[in-house]
C-alpha cells in the first residue's frame, strides 16, 4: 500500500498557507498531501460571528472523508483540541494522528474569552518559543495572521468515542522537551490543551527542539517525522 494521505491544520491565526514548505517537501517525495484553513481563518475580513467548535471540527472530518481513506491527521497548536475531537468522531478513517508541538485537547481553552482571540505580537514574543525563525518569517507570520473566531475558543467539542484514544498517535515536542509534556499533563489536570494526552493507548513522542511553528524554523526535520508516520500507516 501507498503511504497514507496526509492533512495538515494549522494552528491560530493561520491558514493553509502556514505549512506550504512543509507540503512541498512532502509532496517532492510523492506523497498525497492536504492542507486546510479552518472557517474563519481564510481572510482578516472574514465573518466568524457565528463559527463554533463544532464548526472546525467538522471541517477536519469533511478533510478526512474526502481523502477516501484513512489518513494521517497533523495538527499544529490549538488544533489539538479540534483535531482530537475528529479523532472522536471518525477514528476509523484516520490511521494515525500528528500533533506537532500540541496534544489531544478537551473541554474549552478560555470560556471567559469575550469577542475574537486577536493576534498579538507582543505576546507572543513574551510567551512563546521563536527559536529558529527568521526575521522575514516573523515579518510574514504578523502580515498574514487573522484573528480567531472567539466560539471556537469558548466553546469544548463533544467527545462520545473511546476509540479515539487507540488512534496511533505521535507527539513532537517543540517547544520544551516531551518529557516536560507527560509531567505538566499529570500535574495539572485542569490544563485543558493536555486533556487527553494521558489518555492515548498509543502514543509516540518526538524531541525537535525549535521553535512552536516548526513548519518554518525545521520544516525539513517536520517533514520528514510526517512522512514517515505516514509511510508506516501505509504499512499498516
Amino acid at each position: 500500500m501507498p503511504a497514507a494521505p496526509i492533512i495538515l491544520v494549522p494552528g491560530f491565526w493561520l491558514g493553509a498557507w502556514a505549512w506550504d514548505d512543509v507540503a512541498a517537501r512532502l509532496r517532492d517525495a510523492g506523497h498525497d498531501v492536504t492542507a486546510i484553513t479552518l472557517p474563519g481563518l481564510e481572510s482578516p475580513d472574514a465573518d466568524r460571528s457565528q463559527i463554533t467548535m463544532d464548526d472546525h471540527v467538522q471541517a477536519i472530518v469533511d478533510a478526512v472523508e474526502s481523502a477516501g481513506r484513512p489518513v494521517v491527521l497533523a495538527v499544529h497548536s490549538a488544533t489539538g483540541f479540534s483535531g482530537y475531537a475528529a479523532s472522536d468522531r471518525v477514528p476509523d478513517k484516520i490511521a494515525a494522528m500528528v500533533y506537532v508541538d500540541t496534544a489531544p485537547g478537551t473541554g474549552p481553552l478560555d470560556p471567559q474569552l469575550e469577542g475574537d482571540k486577536p493576534f498579538v505580537w507582543e505576546e507572543i514574543e513574551a510567551e512563546e518559543n521563536l527559536d529558529g525563525l527568521s526575521e522575514a518569517q516573523k515579518a510574514t507570520f504578523r502580515e498574514r495572521a487573522v484573528p480567531v473566531p472567539g466560539g471556537v475558543v469558548r466553546q469544548g467539542a463533544r467527545l462520545e468515542n473511546d476509540a479515539r484514544n487507540d488512534v496511533p498517535s505521535t507527539v513532537i515536542a517543540t517547544g520544551f522537551p516531551a518529557a516536560e509534556y507527560r509531567k505538566a499533563a499529570a500535574e495539572h489536570p485542569e490544563w485543558t490543551w493536555l486533556g487527553g494526552l494521558l489518555q492515548l493507548r498509543n502514543v509516540t513522542y518526538v524531541d525537535l527542539p525549535t521553535s512552536h511553528w516548526p513548519m518554518w524554523s525545521k520544516p525539513a526535520e517536520l517533514a520528514e517525522i510526517i512522512a514517515d508516520v505516514a509511510t508506516r500507516a501505509g504499512d499498516g
